[in-house]
């Protein structure tokens, strides 16, 4: 487990630790509205598409619980508006929609008064959140198979804890082969333009003790090709059903990287990542941010004024580029299409 908690909730307040101020300050703030939620989310206080799953939830439990009606029709009828809100945030990571649909189910099946319904959501929300953690372990139990002992492995963007209620799922797999005994070393990317490597990967390895160098995004192919990378691992913001996988945007040329150095190219991600609905990656969306992410850092400009500017914050890898995936319910490799499906139909 991290030495640090992402996100919680208590006495009706959701608390989350302000990743736009990592590395150089750990700040939590505490969110009393589903606008502050939804705002925290948008803006990447909070990120991750597990975490995001699980913020989305409180969001609504806590909109749930200002909501002002003795009308049991109309209290639906304002949590489901609350919903919307939530879910309009970003539309990317597919854990989002899966947590408001968890959190509806609930909301529809109550038969009792308004104040059991507010704490029915209350409870599923915080459900969630102990699920993410139990399903991240497992992920890294079934995953630290893979890692062979003494290991250098890469990994792109925030998979940790940051982007999950703890533990994470990339790298929670680092985390199951540590804790399996084996010696590992992780290469984390930068991640441009919103430095989630950087500022948040390095700075959850280091304070937890894991062996972490930093490089810049364009120096993995020479690392590879000089033989001081294992192995890849990355997380997921969705996967289709043919097994393509859209996450952070550079995911895809690091991909093509590794099948270019024979390096093994995992996934880890919890089965609410898989959507089965699409059929392969070309029907994932692409959340477009804000172009000022590009040519600004620190408030200052990195760039000329008035340039043309384009800023994906996700590319889609082709199932073909992926070695296996990791998930709580077990390995999936080769034909994704049917392996997924069949993942999806065990118990969890």
């Amino acid at each position: 487990m991290s030495s640090f908690k992402t996100i919680e909730w208590k006495d009706n307040k959701v608390i989350m630790i302000d990743q736009t101020r990592l590395p150089t300050e750990e700040i939590y703030l505490e969110f009393t509205s589903f606008e502050e939620v939804a705002d925290a989310i948008k803006t990447m206080v909070i990120r991750g598409a597990p975490a995001i799953g699980v913020a989305a939830a409180m969001g609504i439990a806590i909109g749930a619980l200002n909501t002002k009606t003795d009308d049991r029709q109309r209290f639906v009828e304002e949590v489901k508006k609350v919903t919307e809100v939530i879910l309009a945030t970003r539309p990317t990571a597919v854990n989002l929609f899966w947590a408001g649909r968890r959190m509806l189910g609930v909301l529809e099946a109550n038969e009792g008064s308004i104040e059991d319904m507010k704490a029915k959501l209350v409870e599923e929300a915080n459900i969630i959140l102990k699920e993410d953690i139990e399903t991240c372990r497992s992920i890294g139990r079934v995953g630290a198979e893979l890692i062979p002992d003494n290991s250098t492995v890469l990994t792109h963007c925030n998979a940790g804890a940051l982007a999950t209620a703890g533990y994470g799922t990339a790298l929670g797999v680092i985390r199951g082969a540590i804790e399996a005994g084996k010696n590992i070393k992780v290469i984390a990317t930068e991640t441009r333009p919103f430095l989630q490597g950087a500022r948040l990967t390095a700075w959850e390895m280091a304070k937890d003790n894991i062996p972490v160098t930093l490089i810049c995004d364009n120096m993995a192919g020479y690392l590879m090709s000089k033989g001081e990378i294992d192995a890849v691992i990355v997380g997921a913001d969705r996967i289709a059903a043919n097994g393509d996988v859209a996450n952070k945007i550079g995911t895809y040329t690091v991909a093509v990287l590794a099948r270019q150095h024979n390096i093994p190219f995992y996934v880890a991600a919890p089965t609410s990542t898989i959507d089965l609905n699409l059929s392969d990656g070309s029907r994932i969306p692409i959340e477009e941010r804000d172009p000022a992410e590009v040519i600004q850092h620190g408030g200052k400009a990195m760039a000329p004024a008035g340039i043309g500017i384009r800023n994906p914050a996700f590319d889609v890898t082709p199932a073909e580029l992926v070695t296996a995936i990791i998930t709580e319910r077990g390995i999936v490799e080769g034909d994704y299409r049917s392996g997924l499906t069949r993942l999806m139909m065990k118990e969890s």
